[in-house]
């Protein structure tokens, strides 16, 4: 994880009407990881770091203190792990958001995470403006996967024969079949752009419009129904 990038530049705050920065948790074992990295994105200007908490314990307690809007948080924590603390984020603070930042990047790693509720998964080599824009997405109702995770979630979709199902609603067009099918093939926001050759923006146009139709939770569930439909 790299945490020596140049300043961002200013960003819009997650409320446009309060102006109010995103409530961040940092949840990591590792001091050496926790402190730094919860210093770093503290100095964002749309971000304001609350607690920085050393295992999934810590988590709940400071999210029953303060409401907070997104946890970073690492997986492999002693007393409770990440997984667990997201579980129970999911169930009683379902406004939490979840982005995982670890080390780990196996397929049981990824899917537990996934099925306890996490809206982002990024391992521990992605980048400052990688891990603001996952808190940031998140925040907004949004998935970030790293390429990576992505891809291994996609294989392992894949190698699983598809169970019930569901044909895709037949209100959908072409263009965000078309984006579905780019989601399922792992291709990430700028690479479906430049495919298509429309811009970043009409891609997550697309992407909302297609998730509301079609009652996609998120890109990882996208990735399931893109194959489970045929698309891939």
């Amino acid at each position: 994880m790299t945490t020596n990038e140049p300043a961002q530049e200013p960003r819009k705050p997650q409320d446009p009407l309060t102006e109010r920065p995103l409530k961040v948790i940092v949840a990591d074992d590792q001091a050496t990881v926790r402190e730094p990295l919860a210093a770093v994105l503290d100095m964002i200007e749309d971000i304001d770091v609350v607690a920085a908490a050393a295992d999934g314990t810590e988590v709940l307690a400071a999210v029953a203190a303060t409401p907070v809007d997104v946890v970073l948080m690492d997986l492999r924590m002693p007393v409770m792990d990440g997984t667990e603390a997201t579980r129970w984020l999911s169930e009683e603070h379902p406004g939490t958001a979840v982005v995982v930042l670890t080390t780990f990047a196996d397929d049981d790693s990824i899917l537990a995470a996934l099925s306890a509720g996490a809206r982002g998964y990024l391992t521990k080599n992605a980048g400052r403006q990688d891990i603001v824009r996952a808190i940031r997405a998140a925040a907004a109702g949004q998935s970030v996967l790293d390429h990576e995770v992505q891809n291994r979630l996609l294989a392992t979709v894949r190698t699983r024969p598809p169970t019930g199902a569901q044909p895709l609603p037949p209100g959908l067009t072409r263009r965000e079949r078309e984006v579905l099918t780019l989601i399922g093939q792992g291709l990430p926001n700028r690479a479906i752009a430049e495919k298509l050759f429309i811009s970043e923006a009409t891609v997550k146009t697309h992407i909302n419009n297609l998730f509301a139709k079609a009652g996609i939770q998120d890109r990882a569930d996208a990735v399931r129904r893109a194959i489970a439909a045929g698309l891939v």
